[in-house]
């Protein structure tokens, strides 16, 4: 599904945010992504949905190779990724419905099929009765579902999550965690960065390390049921 083949990411400043990676990621497989700050890992995902562009290397994405994508061909490839961040990224004006909305919006989907998604999409993060608040009414817990919701209302084959846990207690990260693993089981790819260890290694899911930029390690799962 993922393919990096010596993958490289060099900012204008010359800081090198990736070195050489080369890893694979299958449909369906779960990983979370681990490193200090300064590793790596958000330059990692965005590269997949080519919110950066790799320096050098070849990355493949559900067979597109993703530096050689035309520009026009862009908005296409990030219909098929659902991603989702620390800081949500909702808009305030916005009440949850029109929030979650806004991808089928964008795709162009019928009003009837948009609404019938999004009611869906709320259902899976138990936050159906939740359609008419505003984010700023939400706990930080809902907000962080409401930005899952939106992330997989297009059901995407990909989704990344960049340190979706990191504002949460660990009662919150665990319930974060297994919405995650359920979209796994149901066939999507999922990849997480985060920085909370002890939450990654009580899981026992494919874990990659980076270290300034490369890859230091890529421990395979060793896990039982969520």
């Amino acid at each position: 599904m993922i393919h990096f083949d010596r993958v490289s990411k060099r900012y204008r400043a010359g800081a090198d945010g990736l070195r050489g990676v080369t890893l694979n990621i299958d449909e369906g497989e779960m990983v979370f992504v681990t490193g200090h700050s300064g590793a790596g890992k958000s330059t990692l995902l965005r590269l997949i949905p080519r919110l950066e562009r790799p320096s050098g290397g070849r990355l493949v994405v559900a067979g597109v190779d993703v530096n050689a994508l035309a520009r026009r061909k862009v908005p296409l490839l990030r219909q098929r990724i659902g991603v989702t961040f620390q800081d949500h990224r909702l808009l305030a004006d916005r009440n949850v419905f029109e929030n979650v909305a806004l991808p089928l919006v964008i795709a162009g989907i019928p009003v009837r099929e948009r609404s019938r998604r999004v009611q869906a999409a709320l259902d899976k993060v138990g936050l159906l009765n939740k359609l008419s608040a505003l984010p700023q009414t939400l706990s930080g817990g809902e907000q962080q579902r409401v930005g899952i919701a939106r992330a997989v209302v297009n059901r995407p084959p990909v989704l990344l999550a960049d340190e979706p846990t990191g504002n949460l207690d660990p009662g919150l990260s665990a319930e974060i965690m297994k919405l995650f693993a359920g979209f796994k089981e149901l066939g999507t790819t999922v990849l997480i960065a985060t920085h909370d260890l002890n939450l990654v290694d009580s899981l026992g899911y494919r874990t990659i390390s980076l270290s300034n930029g490369e890859l230091a390690d890529d421990r395979p799962a060793n896990r039982g049921e969520l």
